[in-house]
């Protein structure tokens, strides 16, 4: 699987449950406060200057799409959505 132009293949990496300070559970997709979440780049397009393979990024929650493959879940996002790599 290869990404093309400007495109990024990312692993979402899973936060889980985490507490709040009154003691509430969320659930990941439930965190609102947090802009940005972790991923793991599986591919980079051509045009992708400065991220590779394998690099842990941060991006826009709110930034592209799923895709499903071999029963794995990938997002696809644009380099302009990278706010770092780790």
């Amino acid at each position: 699987m290869n990404a093309i132009g400007r495109n990024i293949i990312i692993k979402k990496l899973k936060e889980g449950v985490t507490a709040t300070k009154g003691g509430l559970l969320l659930a990941e997709n439930h965190r609102e406060d947090i802009r940005y979440v972790e991923a793991t780049v599986v591919s980079t397009g051509s045009e992708c200057d400065g991220i590779k393979k394998n690099d842990v990024i941060y991006y826009d929650r709110h930034a592209g799409h799923k895709i499903e493959l071999d029963r794995e879940t990938y997002h696809v996002i644009k380099t302009q959505d990278v706010v770092f790599v780790l």
